[in-house]
């Protein structure tokens, strides 16, 4: 799969746009990071998805895209020459190659997330569930309702998560709660287009694709991924007023209506998202 080459004009120009946009999406991180300082929401994007911000300011054009007279780039990584000159390209079919397994894991999740319904019910409660009548908690911010309180809303609802990396912190008791007991092996047949943290992991798949995924496609998965962890603590069972997060309160009505209709705002998002990574990879 070749596109029509891209003149170094043209490419410099796109990877010069993409650090700034790269470096504008990291600029508080790197701040707080440089003064040492914490913060319960966002430091999860740098943590949980262990990829440094340097990472997401370099630039590839995507597979099969060839860069004109690009030899500083000839050494780099999946990339490959383009005829006899010094244009490259990064290379799907060698990737494929060389990473076998990964490419096989990554398309088995983005293809068979795709293929399903997306699932609504579930209201966020997997943060929740990681509390549920436990002596400590994960998180430095205290419980909106107290333990009892948050113990009774899991008690009060069904546990519905079908993401195994969410399911994995639930505590002793709240595993058997579930509608479903969840397996690493079990994965690639239960993720749906529904869950928060489907959509956030394509952000994690974008990173493992490396030259294969355009730069701007890479920072549009670090958005959704973003902007869904913002709801997914906004609807966890802590009060993180100190940091002017404001809850979506769940155990209500009106809290689950509101959930629900950002969750499949997220997932649409989502669905284009997984979409792009396919067709930028695999054509």
């Amino acid at each position: 799969m070749h596109i029509a080459p891209l003149p170094r004009d043209q490419w410099v120009e796109r990877a010069q746009q993409h650090e700034a946009r790269a470096d504008a999406l990291t600029a508080a991180h790197r701040e707080r990071a440089a003064r040492g300082e914490k913060h319960p929401v966002w430091d999860f994007l740098f943590t949980y998805y262990a990829y440094k911000p340097a990472l997401l300011r370099r630039w590839h054009p995507g597979a099969g895209v060839i860069l004109e007279h690009a030899p500083e780039r000839s050494e780099w990584r999946w990339y490959s020459p383009a005829g006899s000159g010094d244009a490259v390209f990064p290379d799907a079919a060698r990737f494929q190659a060389e990473k076998s397994q990964l490419a096989g894991l990554v398309e088995r999740m983005l293809r068979r997330t795709a293929s399903r319904p997306g699932q609504f019910g579930c209201f966020g409660l997997h943060e929740w569930a990681m509390v549920y009548r436990a002596d400590a908690h994960r998180h430095p911010a205290p419980l909106r309702l107290g333990q009892d309180g948050t113990d009774a809303v899991v008690e009060s609802n069904d546990l519905r998560c079908t993401h195994f990396d969410a399911f994995r912190f639930f505590t002793d008791d709240a595993v058997p709660r579930n509608r479903l007991p969840l397996t690493r092996e079990s994965q690639p047949d239960l993720e749906q287009p529904g869950c928060l943290h489907a959509g956030m992991d394509l952000y994690r798949w974008a990173v493992k694709l490396g030259p294969m995924v355009p730069g701007e496609l890479l920072l549009d998965t670090f958005e959704l991924a973003r902007d869904i962890r913002l709801l997914d603590m906004e609807a966890a069972p802590y009060d993180l007023s100190d940091w002017g997060v404001q809850p979506v309160r769940i155990e209500t009505a009106e809290g689950k209506a509101e959930y629900v209709r950002r969750q499949r705002e997220f997932a649409e998002r989502g669905t284009a998202l997984r979409e792009r990574l396919l067709q930028a990879w695999l054509g």
